[in-house]
């Protein structure tokens, strides 16, 4: 495979990745309304311990598990501030 071919492999996954991330958000913020509903806090740190969890176990690599976390920690910070953000008043 040349230079060219990889960067449009990797062109393409970013585009998946960036509708993957919107879809993602969309269900946090679904996630956070039905949380406002019943009073629950938008952060739960069981949740994210759990995910964190299931990533590492699904990891094969070639990215290690420590950067698995630090990936999802992300994802997880930029939905927990769409939740707060959509759902003023909440905890």
């Amino acid at each position: 495979m040349d230079i060219d071919t990889i960067r449009k492999n990797i062109n393409r996954l970013d585009d998946e990745l960036l509708h993957i991330f919107n879809e993602r958000a969309a269900l946090a913020l679904k996630i956070g309304a039905l949380k406002k509903g019943l009073d629950l806090p938008i952060y739960d740190p069981r949740r994210e311990k759990l995910i964190f969890e299931r990533m590492q176990g699904k990891n094969c690599g070639p990215l290690d598990n420590s950067a698995i976390i630090r990936l999802f920690e992300r994802v997880i910070d930029e939905s927990r501030s769409l939740e707060r953000t959509h759902t003023k008043g909440s905890r």
